[in-house]
């Protein structure tokens, strides 16, 4: 019988320690519900844990072929093309190795009922219907892109979250190279008439990007008291994202992708 391919979980090395440490858990959760899928996960354009470390374990373990599904929420040209170069290594010096890479995850339901909890959590609750989210605008912060794609799919993320769930409002911002920034879109919020304000990080585990983003809030609430800003959890290692995850790793076996360097 012949084993599968083994799955290559590869995140952003923007992890910090403790975003590392939630994405190990992970990894070990993902094993423990799928025991028959050889799982390991490497950090991308990140020395402390990087992928060509987990390529080895997972060929130690007898893999001869992987299906990488990177953690992205957004598809992103410099992100794919640094995963691209490091799977290109990888490649070199182990020829026989078959790799096969899946695509972001993108807005979709079980994504949006994810950041749905988030918010619900930060809220207290109890702000489940369109009447009690009325006055809450949530500012949804992307970790921003060079590449006008991944910013867009944040804003798609946002309008798909505001559709139906009642609240004042879902604006995006970023906390850098695109704007507006995390205050500019405060700013907004508050002159679109918010008072109540949730900012909710675009992210999967915490990092820079989304550690930034509570700092960037923080600050300007400080210099805001009259309108009440309250910053929302990332996703994190949630049962949720396993299924996200071993749907698109299947995905990828059923219809291989062979991995290359990055976008046409």
């Amino acid at each position: 019988m012949t084993s599968p391919p083994a799955l290559l979980i590869a995140a952003d090395g923007a992890l910090d320690d403790a975003g590392a440490e939630a994405l190990l858990d992970f990894v070990e959760h993902l094993g423990s519900r799928h025991p028959g899928i050889p799982v390991a996960a490497g950090l991308v354009g990140d020395g402390r844990w990087p992928l060509a470390t987990a390529v080895g374990e997972l060929v130690s373990a007898g893999a001869d072929r992987l299906a990488a599904v990177p953690l992205a929420l957004a598809p992103d040209r410099r992100a794919e093309e640094a995963l691209a170069a490091a799977l290109d290594a990888v490649r070199g010096d182990r020829p026989g190795l078959a790799v096969t890479v899946s695509g972001a995850f993108g807005p979709g339901p079980a994504l949006l009922a994810l950041l749905e909890r988030r918010l619900d959590e930060v809220l207290g609750g109890g702000a489940r219907s369109p009447r009690d989210r009325a006055g809450v605008t949530v500012l949804l912060v992307g970790p921003g892109s060079a590449d006008p794609q991944a910013n867009a799919e944040v804003h798609r993320a946002a309008r798909l979250l505001w559709e139906g769930r009642g609240y004042a409002g879902v604006e995006t911002a970023f906390v850098s190279t695109a704007a507006p920034d995390v205050p500019a879109g405060l700013d907004r919020c508050e002159r679109l008439g918010a008072r109540r304000i949730v900012v909710l990080p675009y992210a999967l585990f915490h990092g820079g990007p989304a550690e930034r983003a509570r700092l960037h809030a923080e600050g300007w609430a400080a210099a805001h008291p009259d309108t009440e800003v309250r910053c929302a959890e990332v996703i994190g290692p949630v049962d949720e994202l396993v299924d996200l995850v071993v749907d698109r790793y299947r995905e990828a076996v059923a219809s291989p992708v062979p991995a290359r360097a990055g976008r046409p």
